[in-house]
């Protein structure tokens, strides 16, 4: 389309943003579609000649939005809250309007020299340990991945190669399929669903440790599952450690954790991914102690810090880790100051990189550190509030303790499968009645729901009505158990 038309339709395209956003909750959080319901909406082939931007448009609310789940609705609890704003927005425009792809430093100067700042620039805010930090601490730094699952699998490809250059130095008879076979990684039983992934695409052995009924995994725990695996000549090569597991934002004790892993030369990765925004806020520092003696560590600016997915930050101890497992320097990819600067390509899975830090920058001159603490603790004190309502309703308990944007509730019933499956029929009813959206969770066999706060368009009169619909569906689902039991 001529220049033109593009200013017309982005014009429009700005305003229906705004206006979405401006009006998002009078949207159904979560839509009233079955699988397969977009073949129906268009057609079975691509238009052989281009349609106008008019029709496009005029498309975009019955094809796009029939089917969308409105994360930032007030009425969308699940997961944890997808960070959004319009500074985030706008800086996505610039790096679509002015592409690049940063694989290499003269693929993009700006864009290499951009992010190494605006790690800094996080690493600073979030008080991490200057090994993060790039130029004049050693050689670590920092790298924005797309997500956190992308950030526990280059960390643990760099462990593996680590691990496999050092046992192949001691025994030049061993081949790296041998070191490869005896490799175990660690994590807990409430780590997230990535990090189990991670280690089938290594292909290396996944111990996850019994983290308790809190949810934390203890050194000692950690301990007895290394010398086990010790005395049958395995080869401990990486723990994953939690801060926030997404089931009830429980924390692993990484100052435990971290002094054994220094003790036995394993890679410790910590994955911050929802907690580690909260480290912006000097009063929440504490759940990262121990952070000194991590290897890595990762937390996602896209859940909590107002940064737009995606975005995923990912700070290393030494850089030389990931680039000596992932460096395959083809003629086309070289340039002159390549010794003197950093090759990204070599920081991550992909060749190809978006100007993701643009939005960091963006977020960062725009909010500013006191913003996004006040939109922190704007989210803790909507959770603190919503427990507060849960604790006043004897029906109820809260399961672990809210300590972020995290309330864990269930219905109080003696005997746990009937106390089960009251909770998965609350669940249901909650699900079809649309006004609200969570989801469930387990930890050690109890089943409960999970309201996370902190949205953008979250507000104690947004809980107010979450909890007038547990109440709700919680009064139908105990008459209708009392009912089978009479």
């Amino acid at each position: 389309i001529d220049t033109e038309t593009f200013r017309n339709a982005a014009t429009a395209m700005i305003d229906y943003v705004i206006n979405y956003n401006k009006k998002i909750g009078n949207r159904q959080t979560f839509p009233d579609v079955e699988p397969g319901f977009m073949r129906d909406l268009l057609p079975s082939d691509a238009p052989k000649a281009g349609e106008s931007w008019e029709d496009v448009y005029s498309d975009i609310e019955r094809v796009v939005m029939r089917g969308m789940t409105h994360w930032n609705a007030p009425g969308f609890f699940a997961y944890f809250s997808a960070a959004n704003s319009f500074p985030g927005l706008l800086a996505d425009i610039l790096c679509g309007g002015a592409h690049c792809n940063g694989f290499s430093w003269a693929a993009s100067p700006s864009c290499t020299e951009m992010e190494t700042v605006m790690m800094d620039w996080l690493a600073k805010a979030l008080d991490l340990p200057q090994c993060f930090i790039h130029g004049g601490h050693g050689p670590g730094g920092g790298v924005i991945q797309g997500t956190a699952s992308e950030s526990t699998l280059i960390t643990l490809i760099a462990a593996r190669s680590k691990v496999i250059r050092r046992e192949l130095s001691r025994d030049p008879n061993l081949s790296m399929y041998d070191v490869l076979s005896r490799m175990v990684v660690y994590t807990s039983n409430c780590s997230h669903s990535s990090v189990e992934k991670a280690g089938l695409l290594a292909m290396i052995q996944m111990r996850k440790l019994d983290a308790g009924r809190e949810g934390v995994l203890r050194g000692r725990i950690l301990q007895e599952a290394i010398d086990e695996d010790k005395k049958n000549n395995k080869i401990p090569t990486f723990v994953c450690a939690t801060l926030g597991t997404t089931s009830c934002c429980s924390y692993d004790n990484v100052d435990e954790i971290g002094r054994i892993c220094e003790i036995e030369d394993i890679w410790l990765h910590i994955d911050a991914a929802y907690a580690g925004a909260a480290l912006i806020c000097p009063e929440f520092c504490h759940i990262a102690d121990g952070i000194q003696r991590a290897t890595s560590f990762n937390f996602n600016p896209h859940k909590w810090l107002m940064v737009n997915f995606d975005c995923s930050a990912l700070w290393v101890r030494d850089s030389s880790y990931l680039s000596n497992s992932a460096n395959v320097n083809a003629l086309y990819l070289e340039h002159e100051m390549q010794q003197t600067t950093i090759e990204y390509r070599d920081w991550q899975i992909p060749l190809g990189r978006r100007y993701r830090s643009l939005k960091v920058w963006f977020v960062l001159r725009m909010v500013g550190i006191d913003g996004l603490q006040s939109h922190i603790r704007r989210g803790v004190a909507e959770a603190k509030y919503f427990e507060s309502l849960v604790r006043q309703d004897e029906r109820f308990e809260i399961v672990f303790p809210v300590t972020l944007g995290l309330v864990c509730l269930k219905l109080k019933r003696t005997g746990l499968i009937l106390e089960n499956s009251m909770n998965k029929e609350l669940n249901r009813k909650i699900q079809d009645d649309r006004r609200i959206h969570l989801v469930p969770s387990t930890v050690h066999g109890i089943y409960f729901l999970r309201v996370a706060t902190g949205s953008v368009n979250c507000s104690r009169q947004a809980l107010d009505n979450c909890w007038d619909v547990i109440r709700e569906m919680a009064q139908l689902v105990q008459a209708a158990f009392a009912s089978k039991t009479e």
